[in-house]
């Protein structure tokens, strides 16, 4: 979701900024007393820009939403239209709808978060195979773009964001088992550190795929932390459980309640082969979703929380979305 609302830089010249994408005002945000990424083992090119030397600042009051709609039966509908669903923002209608598209090939970015702690050692070598096969089939050269973290009482950068399938398979393999759990750290920095936009030279979706049993025990941010952040940053967090008990544990709960307040889903695979169809649902989903763009009706730039909810009008229809989105500060 983007939100803008324009003002302009003139240096004794009229500046044409039409076309330019809008630069989102965004807040700092910083670890409470601990590091950030641990630097990859590895060092590759990081491909940013330089700044530019001039910088027009813009912000214009429109929101972007992905979400999906699936039948009874769960699956996915892809050929619906605006006039099939109903949006509010805030608790009110939107002031008006810009755009309404079916977003199929839209860019990702995306980030795999994989519990290396001690607590997930059972299945950990099949679910490493499981992850290298969904980024092959996900990531699409010189089009996506993905990055590996391993975190168990700290996070690891093992690979920086690229579309190159062999490093990014590499990276989960040089993985190892052990020590503690910090899940809501894992989750905060990935948002804050490789997916929050300044600004979007093109729009893309941005996700998180967190492979762990939810289990946290060594994190400095909290679980509504981590969530705030993923929703400022926009990205849409699905989570693969690790527990294989059969029953859903507390762990299991912590990862549903940040997918589904992200727009994610999280799923709980109890055969090690169901780990693999848990990466082809999140593989298959990343391909069906909708966007709407919308002006929303009395906006204030105040960085307050709106609560989102679109709700579907045709029969046994069900959406989901991303709750709700901070409005940037003034």
């Amino acid at each position: 979701m983007k939100y803008t609302g324009k003002y302009f830089l003139l240096a004794g010249m009229v500046v044409a900024v039409a076309g330019l994408s809008p630069l989102r005002a965004q807040e700092t945000y910083l670890a409470p007393g601990s590091a950030l990424f641990s630097p990859p083992p590895s060092s590759p090119e990081s491909g940013q820009p330089d700044d530019p030397i001039l910088t027009i600042k813009a912000r214009v009051n429109e929101v972007n939403v992905l979400f999906i709609a699936t039948d009874k039966h769960g699956k996915f509908v892809r050929d619906l239209n605006q006039k099939d669903f109903a949006i509010l923002d805030d608790h009110k209608p939107p002031q008006s709808i810009v755009n309404f598209r079916r977003e199929t090939d839209l860019p990702i970015e995306l980030g795999l978060l994989i519990d290396t702690s001690g607590s997930v050692k059972g299945r950990f070598d099949f679910e490493q195979e499981a992850a290298v096969s969904f980024l092959q089939n996900t990531v699409r050269p010189k089009f996506d773009k993905a990055f590996v973290v391993g975190f168990n009482g700290h996070s690891q950068m093992m690979q920086d964001f690229t579309d190159n399938a062999t490093l990014l398979s590499a990276a989960v393999h040089r993985l190892q088992d052990g020590g503690g759990t910090a899940l809501y750290d894992a989750i905060y920095r990935a948002c804050h550190e490789n997916l929050i936009k300044d600004h979007e030279d093109r729009p893309s979706r941005r996700a998180i795929v967190v492979v762990s049993d939810g289990e946290d025990n060594q994190s400095d941010f909290s679980e509504a932390q981590a969530i705030e952040m993923a929703q400022r940053a926009e990205v849409i967090v699905y989570a693969i459980s690790t527990d294989d008990s059969g029953l859903i544990l507390r762990g299991d709960k912590t990862l549903k309640r940040i997918a589904e307040a992200t727009g994610g889903r999280a799923f709980f695979p109890f055969k090690m082969k169901d780990i693999k169809s848990s990466f082809s649902a999140i593989e298959d989903e990343l391909r069906s979703q909708y966007i709407i763009s919308y002006h929303p009706a009395d906006f204030e730039a105040d960085g307050r929380y709106r609560p989102i909810e679109i709700t579907a009008l045709k029969k046994d229809l069900q959406v989901r979305s991303r709750r709700g989105y901070y409005a940037p500060r003034q």
